[in-house]
């Protein structure tokens, strides 16, 4: 039976292009590339670790926090975050096969009604950023081989995606390189930030950590200089893209030890926002304009906001702009005659005393070299934040969120941009009720005219070709949408 769907997908003119699915990997065929990875014994121990927790990565550095196991006082005191449950489908037993068995995905895609999709798997948002060195990079190797060969024979509508660790660039560029080189993957993805020990305090209390920790978000402040990881991005023609789920041992948005719900409302969101400005004003942006970014199931709502904001900050903060509130310039004896005159009883007898606290308040001394917190951007004028921000990003946006039409507001936004935002199913999470339904609920934003057909195109098929064939203009050679893709970037 025709789906509206597929009916809309007939009507379109073009291909569509799901550039966020998830599907769930196959942990039997998992656990065997963990032997084949890292040996007999770990895999024996990762497997009891597995069969306990449902992870592998116990009560600290996995996607478990222990919150089932705790009694309410124990959750009180801990304070523990409660995790994710019932995230998958059940009941429709298609979709739940659909987010597990690539096959029958590639049999559903005409009924879903797009050509082509790239998938992300559930261990890949934490696998990345597990605590213990070892079990993350032997994990990980594991999750990259195993979906290079069960995706391998799906490859014209199917792509799955690496997943990258990135506490250090050496690990993350080992990873990429073996997964990029050797496996074969085209699309590639890493965290948000990573958690790290607060020094002082892991001094202490190294037991603190995770719970107490700072995010480092490879930009502003970061521990290490990412350029080479970004260089060699660069290199190997992919772009980054950027996931994180909703974990219990880092409590990043919101800490309800009894909604998993209110954990998860701007959780995403809130990631992605950290990372956007850590790369904009850290300077990355700039120093490599042929990076794509893909800011993965937050939407464009905070994008929309953080890129108005940022300009507006700039202007009252960068050097010209903090003229308004130097110390330097004050009239002091003139603010003092103002009090006189304004405060009455106030200031009666107290006149020496106000003009002492002047010279606390407002004498706070600052290095010449530490004035200028843009100074990485390197803005010359409030339009390059374009190049900076607009033109390096893309915003991964779910299909019943109305404020993707933001990204085709241009009257609304500073200098009338467009923003990259980009289709993504989310198929395979609770999010999904109906897999069948989920581009017909994105169209809504057509019928109901908030966007246009060239809207349209770009937000279900062009901006998904350029995020990824602008880096690699051979992507999407051997696929469903092989010829409209180059129509796409020779236009470009």
């Amino acid at each position: 039976m025709s789906t509206r769907s597929a009916r809309i997908r007939a009507e379109l003119g073009h291909p569509v292009i799901d550039a966020d699915a998830h599907i769930n990997e196959f942990y039997p065929g998992f656990l065997d590339y963990i032997e084949k990875v890292g040996g007999g014994d770990f895999a024996r121990r990762y497997r009891e670790g597995f069969l306990q927790s449902g992870t592998g990565g116990g009560h600290r550095g996995g996607d478990f926090s222990g919150w089932v196991d705790q009694s309410w006082e124990e959750r009180r005191r801990w304070r523990t975050r409660r995790p994710a449950w019932w995230g998958i489908p059940t009941r429709n037993l298609q979709d739940a096969g659909t987010a597990l068995l690539p096959g029958l995905l590639y049999e559903r895609m005409p009924e879903l009604g797009w050509d082509y999709t790239i998938v992300y798997g559930g261990l890949g948002l934490f696998l990345p950023i597990e605590l213990a060195e070892e079990t993350r990079r032997i994990t990980v190797r594991a999750l990259n081989g195993l979906q290079a060969d069960m995706y391998a024979e799906y490859a014209d509508r199917i792509c799955p995606v690496a997943a990258i660790p990135m506490y250090t660039p050496g690990e993350a560029i080992d990873e990429l390189d073996h997964a990029v080189g050797q496996l074969g993957h085209k699309v590639v993805m890493i965290p948000s930030g990573v958690p790290r020990p607060i020094p002082g305090l892991h001094e202490k209390a190294p037991e603190a950590f995770p719970d107490a920790h700072w995010m480092d978000h490879y930009g502003v402040d970061s521990e290490h200089d990412y350029d080479p990881f970004w260089q060699r991005c660069v290199e190997l023609g992919v772009a980054v893209t950027t996931h994180t789920g909703t974990l219990p041992t880092i409590p990043w948005s919101g800490r309800s030890i009894s909604s998993y719900s209110y954990n998860h409302v701007g959780n995403h969101a809130m990631h992605q926002a950290h990372l956007a400005k850590s790369l904009v004003m850290g300077g990355v942006t700039r120093r490599f304009p042929d990076l794509h970014f893909a800011l993965l199931e937050g939407g464009m709502g905070w994008g929309f906001q953080q890129f108005a904001e940022i300009i507006s900050l700039w202007e009252k903060r960068r050097l010209a702009g903090l003229e308004a509130t130097n110390p330097a310039h004050l009239d002091r004896r003139g603010y003092t005659q103002l009090v006189e005159r304004y405060a009455g009883r106030w200031i009666e007898g107290r006149v020496a005393e106000f003009e002492k606290s002047l010279e606390n308040f407002h004498t706070v001394s600052v290095p010449e070299e530490d004035l200028d917190e843009w100074a990485a951007m390197e803005i010359e004028r409030a339009e390059d934040f374009v190049d900076r921000y607009v033109a390096r990003l893309f915003f991964g946006c779910e299909a019943d969120d109305r404020a993707n039409a933001l990204a085709f507001s241009p009257k609304l936004s500073p200098f009338q941009v467009r923003f990259n935002a980009i289709f993504g199913s989310d198929i395979g999470h609770f999010d999904v009720p109906d897999m069948r339904e989920v581009l017909e609920e994105a169209y809504e934003l057509r019928e109901e005219e908030l966007i246009d057909a060239e809207d349209f195109r770009d937000f279900v098929f062009a901006n998904a070709v350029r995020l990824h064939g602008g880096m690699n203009p051979k992507f999407f050679e051997g696929t469903a949408v092989e010829n409209e893709a180059a129509q796409v970037l020779a236009a470009t």
